[in-house]
């Protein structure tokens, strides 16, 4: 698979598995059955354990020019998360955009800044 078509997948799979994991915590009426802090914070580390898990696969067909990679992967998986989250999860949820990324976008920049520390790490490695 072509590294462009990887990066998206993967992306897509970054914002799929937390938002997947999501509806555990939610009854049929759309009630949260958890407390609403520990349920972001469970968010927050499945978003975290996955993106570095995906990273991980795709940092293992780079070769060359780890830190570009990083800030390119960051970037478009950050954007992928976005934009996902504007189009399904916004309509969904009623939430104001400005409280959305308060709330929740902010918290998407930890992709790019892990995804930037392994292309660091790997680049000084070499």
């Amino acid at each position: 698979m072509n590294k462009y078509v990887r990066n998206v997948l993967y992306g897509f799979l970054a914002w799929l598995i937390p938002f997947v994991a999501s509806f555990f915590f939610y009854t049929r009426e759309g009630k949260l059955t958890i407390d609403i802090f520990l349920f972001k914070s469970i968010m927050i580390v499945v978003g975290s354990f996955s993106a570095a898990i995906l990273l991980i696969y795709y940092f293992k067909n780079i070769n060359v020019d780890y830190l570009k990679e990083g800030i390119i992967v960051g970037l478009v998986w950050f954007g992928i998360s976005i934009v996902l989250d504007v189009l399904i999860l916004i309509p969904m949820s009623g939430m104001p955009i400005m409280d959305y990324f308060m709330q929740i976008g902010l918290r998407y920049l930890a992709i790019p800044a892990m995804s930037v520390a392994v292309g660091t790490a790997l680049e000084n490695k070499k």
